[in-house]
């Protein structure tokens, strides 16, 4: 698995979107216990936090020491530093596994192999949960905003990046699919949100690593022009999810 997310793991603490929670609500219907449950690929924390809330006991991996420094503890939350093939849990020990924009690291036949191991096989459920492209809804945004995207980052987007853009459809998912309904989630941002949240992505540190300078630096004056400092804007993001179930 890449680590594209440890260099910038201040940003990603203080930047990344919080699920909606009406998602949570809906993977919590059903899920049959609220033993044990994994989220794979944890990075600060933010779902095994809310997983924390309802389950007795969570495990939160992941493979960055230092994304894993800025989880907020919990007596019920056990941090370590795992990989998603290699899970320390005994056999048949999750409820849930939840894995949140993170599967497309993963090497997908290893992980789903640990998968049924560590799973439930009564009921216990997959979890794959992401979120698309941003949007604002005004093509004074938008416009430099994709272009920005596909073009300015295009060649530094990892590979695995396909799958997000296909909300995991192109994903193999060797589970008992149960049907999803359509979620999003909305912010109200200010434009400093709004370029620390794309600070945190692997394409912009690629671009870096590459040419010496950021791309934000260029793009930031286009955004400026019609983007006032003190003036928020509603961001508005796609929220997919397949869940599965070993039963």
């Amino acid at each position: 698995m890449k680590d594209n997310f440890s260099a910038q793991s201040a940003q990603y603490a203080q930047f990344r979107p919080q699920y909606p929670p009406e998602m949570f609500e809906f993977l919590f219907a059903k899920t049959a216990r609220f033993e044990a449950a994994w989220d794979c690929g944890t990075g600060n924390g933010q779902v095994a936090q809310v997983l924390a809330m309802h389950f007795k006991n969570v495990l939160a991996t992941d493979i960055s020491a230092r994304q894993l420094e800025k989880a907020t503890p919990r007596p019920n939350i056990r941090y370590a530093i795992e990989p998603a093939e290699k899970c320390s849990a005994p056999d048949g020990t999750f409820d849930l596994i939840a894995v949140a924009q993170a599967v497309h690291w993963f090497d997908f036949e290893r992980f789903y192999a640990e998968v049924r191991r560590a799973l439930r096989p009564d009921g216990g459920l997959l979890a794959l949960l992401g979120y698309g492209l941003l949007h604002f809804g005004e093509a004074t945004l938008d416009g430099p905003f994709n272009h920005f995207y596909a073009q300015t980052l295009g060649p530094f987007w990892d590979a695995e990046r396909r799958h997000v853009d296909a909300h995991y459809r192109s994903l193999p998912f060797p589970f008992r699919e149960l049907p999803v309904p359509d979620f999003s989630m909305a912010f109200s941002w200010s434009r400093a949100q709004f370029l620390g949240y794309l600070g945190t992505w692997s394409a912009v540190q690629h671009f870096v690593r590459a040419n010496g300078h950021n791309p934000l630096d260029t793009f930031a004056p286009e955004i400026e022009a019609a983007w006032p400092a003190h003036d928020p804007k509603t961001v508005r993001f796609p929220v997919f999810m397949r869940l599965g179930s070993m039963a």
